[in-house]
């Protein structure tokens, strides 16, 4: 058993909770209290109902996720959103986010996890977002077929490739999560490559202009690794047991 307060500061520090921007309704940190004790932690990409169901089902009394409870901004406590709440608060458990400030984590990240799950090592960081450096660089010596192979190995999922750029690739940019429309940062960075979860239509047709090759990896996809390393570094910390719920969007 473990204390929430202790828990949350521990995350607050590891994670720079107050130092690294992000959207407003990011809401990074603790967004639901529980009775103040941890002895499971479940981890998960989305704050979403059926994924609190799933945590309070499997015992779990603190649920770290990727994706917070207020991406909608205020809304009334109704609906949907009050059954949320409402389940978690019966079940006794505690709701902890982390968004940007884990995507860029340099052990426990997004980024670093998945660019490494794919044999890469990083050099570097592009794309600049509010005085942060959201996306990871690094050298490679493959076909763009053989990387593509590779991310679906490392996502457990299908890659959508757009070839836009050279069949062989020497320099790639990661962003994990909904970055697809940030190609234009990558050519600018110098890369050939760019891998990400999702983008908009545009970002296809646009790749093949600038140069770049795209792969799509799945926005729910690029963004498991976080959440369970930072739960399994919970457990060995505080001596917790934990529990990835996967609950895959399929985009």
């Amino acid at each position: 058993m473990a204390n929430l307060q202790e828990i949350v500061a521990f995350l607050d520090a590891e994670l720079r909770i107050a130092e690294i921007p992000d959207y407003s309704g990011a809401v990074n940190g603790l967004q639901l209290a529980n009775g103040g004790t941890v002895t499971k932690v479940a981890a998960a990409v989305d704050a979403s109902l059926p994924v609190v169901a799933a945590a309070v089902a499997a015992g779990a009394d603190l649920l770290l996720v990727h994706h917070g409870m207020f991406w909608q901004g205020a809304q009334p406590l109704t609906g949907a959103f009050y059954r949320k709440i409402k389940a978690a608060m019966d079940g006794g458990l505690a709701i902890y986010s982390a968004h940007l400030p884990l995507d860029v984590h340099p052990e426990m990240g997004n980024n670093i996890l998945l660019m490494r799950g794919l044999g890469l090592e990083p050099d570097g960081t592009f794309f600049d977002w509010k005085g942060i450096r959201l996306g990871l660089t690094a050298p490679a010596a493959l076909s763009r077929d053989e990387l593509r192979d590779k991310l679906a190995a490392a996502v457990g999922g299908a890659v959508h490739l757009c070839p836009g750029g050279p069949e062989k690739v020497r320099r790639v940019g990661l962003v994990t999560g909904g970055a697809g429309s940030e190609v234009a940062a990558c050519e600018r960075a110098g890369l050939d490559t760019f891998i990400t979860g999702e983008g908009p239509h545009w970002s296809y047709p646009l790749a093949e202009e600038l140069g770049v090759n795209v792969l799509y990896g799945g926005h729910y996809a690029t963004e498991t690794f976080g959440v369970r390393a930072l739960a399994g570094r919970l457990a060995a910390d505080f001596g917790l047991q934990w529990e990835f719920i996967d609950h895959p969007t399929g985009l």
